[in-house]
């Protein structure tokens, strides 16, 4: 995480911002995870791989219900038929609530 924090004092967005959430997921806990995510809704509300990202930390931590309304934001969002394709099957993963 180090290297992410470094990354946002040269280059300050929310996409970086976005990345270090991740690593934070991957080194402290989807929990830890979530709790970086929350503060980026406002700048990247509209970015597929916010609602992607979270979808999965989501279901990591057991709620699958709000994994599938992250995974069918992305889904709205997404341009890419080959994301589109992985989101759906992602989506289709989770189990009914």
């Amino acid at each position: 995480m180090r290297c992410y924090d470094r990354l946002l004092v040269l280059m300050p967005s929310p996409v970086v911002r976005l990345n270090r959430a991740v690593a934070v997921a991957l080194a402290e806990g989807p929990t830890a995870g979530l709790a970086s995510m929350s503060e980026l809704d406002d700048d990247l509300g509209s970015y597929h791989y916010l609602h992607a990202a979270r979808s999965e930390l989501l279901r990591q931590v057991g709620d699958v219900a709000g994994a599938r309304v992250a995974c069918q934001r992305a889904l709205e969002l997404v341009g890419n038929d080959a994301e589109r394709r992985l989101l759906q099957r992602r989506l289709a993963t989770l189990p009914q609530s």
